[in-house]
């Protein structure tokens, strides 16, 4: 149907063409010979037949490249050999558009490394004020204060990581990382918030290596852990243990708070996405945690699941590859 589509003014062409012929031979020419006009006419028939047959089979060859182009992703007006029809035009868009978003990458890489430099700078006061803080003697007072400079602290990390995921700044730095170091790193980081809300903690040993970003790799469990925080029910449990099997390593992340609707599972790594929870409005949501969370995950090279049955519990699995896992010696 494409080809008819696209050819369908040359077979008008050719019938008028053909038809032209035929009166011409008829009306002008005025002879009885019409034996000649019967074999001139095959002649041209099966002229356009075989010119017909060519054309398609070139249009197949040109359609199965163009497909296959396709499924990898690239340009098609730079990579066909074959000239097609307004190519020049198509070359020159496709240039136009290539400046403008070279431009616009360039003005995005720029504000997100104003951003990640205002936040390392703005972390210096922050950081003042956490010891500041600590000379407070009223016990209550002293708690309330320093529970709102940590989460100020928590988000500035969150909005300089994901400045630094847009950014010319970002650097991911692949190396051979102990889980447990990983691990402890992002319980220190929420030690505040588990003690307020009086976690239990089961941790299991875990002499395991694997290859990633340190830096990343923790702000992944940053996250997770925020999450357990965030939507935790009375007496909290947060289990983190590590699982090797057909030399892949699985670093599982269980809560037994609020849990995920079933209608939500598929769409918590969406960007926006705050899902129907709202945990009877006690904080609101933004829905860029996991969304920033599966950006580095796929930067990683690693792979992300969950698992969760409302009201009961949220299991978070983070797969590192064959390669990636070496076992503590």
């Amino acid at each position: 149907m494409k080809y008819l589509k696209r050819r369908w003014k040359y077979f008008f062409l050719y019938l008028i063409l053909f038809f032209s012929f035929n009166l011409y031979f008829i009306f002008l020419m005025r002879t009885s010979h019409l034996f000649w006009l019967l074999y001139l006419d095959g002649l041209l028939i099966m002229l356009l037949f075989t010119a017909g047959v060519w054309d398609y089979l070139s249009f197949r060859r040109m359609q199965k490249e163009v497909n296959l182009l396709k499924e990898r992703g690239m340009v098609l007006c730079q990579t066909l050999e074959r000239d097609f029809e307004n190519k020049d035009i198509a070359e020159h868009d496709v240039q136009v558009l290539n400046e403008k978003l070279s431009a616009a990458f360039e003005e995005n890489c720029e504000l997100s490394d104003f951003v990640a430099k205002w936040c390392h700078e703005f972390k210096i006061p922050l950081a003042a004020g956490l010891l500041i803080v600590e000379k407070i003697e009223n016990g209550e007072v002293r708690d309330a204060m320093r529970e709102q400079l940590e989460k100020m602290n928590r988000q500035l990390n969150s909005v300089l990581l994901g400045a630094k995921l847009t950014s010319s700044l970002l650097d991911v730095k692949i190396r051979r990382v102990s889980l447990q170091e990983c691990v402890q790193a992002s319980i220190r980081n929420y030690r505040f918030f588990l003690i307020q809300k009086n976690f239990s903690l089961h941790l299991e040993q875990m002499t395991l290596y694997v290859y990633s970003d340190f830096s990343w790799l923790v702000y992944i469990i940053d996250q997770l852990i925020s999450n357990a925080v965030k939507y935790a029910g009375r007496d909290p449990i947060l289990s983190i243990w590590p699982v090797q099997r057909d030399g892949q390593t699985e670093l599982w992340i269980e809560d037994n708070g609020d849990g995920i609707r079933r209608e939500d599972l598929s769409r918590i790594f969406e960007k926006g996405y705050v899902g129907s929870n709202y945990h009877n409005g006690s904080y609101k949501s933004t829905g860029m945690g996991l969304y920033l969370v599966s950006k580095i995950i796929s930067r990683l090279g690693h792979q992300i699941s969950v698992e969760s049955e409302y009201g009961a519990f949220t299991r978070f699995c983070i797969l590192f590859s064959v390669s990636s896992a070496v076992t503590l010696q």
